[in-house]
C-alpha cells in the first residue's frame, strides 16, 4: 500500500483540521493510501479519537517539536525532531512516497532541498500552484521557492511545468508564457530577456512569448513562468482581489429585499463561480524537481484542502511524476 506522510502539526489550523482532512480522505472510495501522521503522538491520538476511522490505514510517527511560521528557513536543520523535519526524512529514506505540509514555506523548501534532494540536472526546485482562469487553471512556476532567480532557472521551470501539465493534468502541448511588462521580445529586465532566449530556443516547449499579468486570468497560457518574487505577488494579489470581490458582492446582495431575492435566484451560479476561484478540493502546490514528492498547502488550510492534497499526491505517485521529470532531464544530457 502507498504511504503518504502528513505534517500533522504544521499550519494555522493544526492539528484539528489536518487530521479531519485525513479522515475525510480515507473515507473516499478512490483513496487507497495509508497515512503516516507525523507530530506529537498524544495530541494526534486525542484528535483521532473524535472520529470513526479505519485505524489500520493510519500510522503515527512521533515528533516532539514544531516548526512555526516565525522560524527561519534553516529550521528543518535546527529542529530535527520537528514534524516537518521527521516527515522529510521519511521521504528521503523511502519509508513514504511523499509528504504534505501546511507549515512554514521557506523551511519546507529549504528542508526539502537539503533533505530529500534535487533530481540530477535540476538547478532549483520550484513551487507549482494552480491558478483559476477563464479556461480552467494555469500552472504558476515559481510560486514561492526562488526569489532570486537566474535565467536558466526560469528555463527549467518551463520544462518542469510542461512535464507536469502533460503527465498529471493531461494537457497536450501546453502553452508557456513568460511574465513580463510587455509582450515584445525586447521588453523586461536582464532576467526576463535572457530567460526568453533560452525558452524560445527549446523546440520542445510551446512558447507563446512574453505574457502580461492582465492576460493571466484569460487562460491564454497553460504555464505561467516567473521568479518567485513576482509569482508570490501574483498569487497574493489574486487571493486578495477575490476576497474583495466576493465581500463586495455579499454587501450588495444583502442591501435590500430586492437584492436578496436576486441573490437567491443567482445562488447556484454564484456558488459555481466561488468554487472555481476557491479551489480547495484541487490540492496543494507540489515542489517539483525533487527526488521525492513534497506538497505545500496553504498555512490556513482547512480539512477540504488537506483531503484534496492527499488525493492529489496519490495521483502523482500513480503517474510516477518524479520519475518522468527525472527522465526528461536525463534525456537531454
Amino acid at each position: 500500500m502507498i504511504k503518504i506522510a502528513i505534517d500533522a502539526m504544521g499550519g494555522d489550523n493544526a492539528p484539528s483540521e489536518i487530521i479531519k482532512g485525513c479522515v475525510e480522505a480515507l473515507k473516499e472510495e478512490k483513496c487507497t493510501v495509508q497515512l503516516v501522521l507525523v507530530g506529537k503522538e498524544d495530541v494526534i491520538k486525542k484528535e483521532l479519537d473524535k472520529y470513526k476511522v479505519d485505524k489500520s490505514r493510519i500510522e503515527i510517527q512521533d515528533a516532539k517539536d514544531i516548526i512555526t511560521m516565525e522560524d527561519s528557513f534553516s529550521a528543518v536543520r535546527t529542529k530535527r525532531d520537528s514534524s516537518m523535519s521527521v516527515g522529510l526524512h521519511l521521504v528521503r529514506d523511502e519509508k513514504v512516497k511523499g509528504i504534505i505540509s501546511a507549515g512554514n514555506s521557506g523551511a519546507l523548501v529549504a528542508g526539502a532541498t537539503s533533505v530529500v534532494g534535487r533530481l540530477r540536472g535540476i538547478k532549483r526546485p520550484v513551487i507549482a500552484p494552480l491558478m483559476p482562469t477563464k479556461k480552467g487553471y494555469s500552472l504558476l512556476v515559481d510560486g514561492g521557492a526562488n526569489v532570486d532567480a537566474k535565467p536558466e532557472f526560469l528555463y527549467q521551470f518551463a520544462k518542469i511545468g510542461t512535464v507536469y501539465m502533460q503527465e498529471c493534468l493531461h494537457v497536450k502541448n501546453p502553452v508557456v508564457g513568460l511574465v513580463n511588462i510587455g509582450t515584445e521580445e525586447e521588453k523586461g529586465n536582464q532576467l526576463t530577456k535572457e530567460a526568453y532566449k533560452l525558452i524560445k530556443e527549446d523546440k520542445n516547449i510551446n512558447f507563446m512569448g512574453n505574457l502580461e499579468a492582465r492576460e493571466i486570468p484569460s487562460g491564454v497560457a497553460d504555464i505561467v513562468v516567473c521568479d518567485a518574487f513576482v509569482g508570490n505577488v501574483i498569487l497574493k494579489f489574486m487571493e486578495g482581489f477575490g476576497n474583495w470581490v466576493f465581500s463586495m458582492m455579499k454587501e450588495e446582495f444583502t442591501r435590500s429585499v430586492k437584492t436578496k431575492i436576486a441573490a437567491l435566484l443567482m445562488k447556484s451560479g454564484l456558488k459555481n463561480i466561488k468554487s472555481k476561484f476557491y479551489y480547495n478540493d484541487k490540492g496543494g502546490a507540489p515542489i517539483l524537481g525533487l527526488k521525492g514528492l513534497v506538497v505545500k498547502i496553504h498555512g490556513n488550510s482547512k480539512s477540504e484542502e488537506v483531503k484534496g492534497a492527499i488525493l492529489q499526491v496519490e495521483r502523482f505517485i500513480k503517474t510516477d511524476l518524479v520519475k518522468k521529470i527525472s527522465m526528461k532531464f536525463e534525456e537531454e544530457k
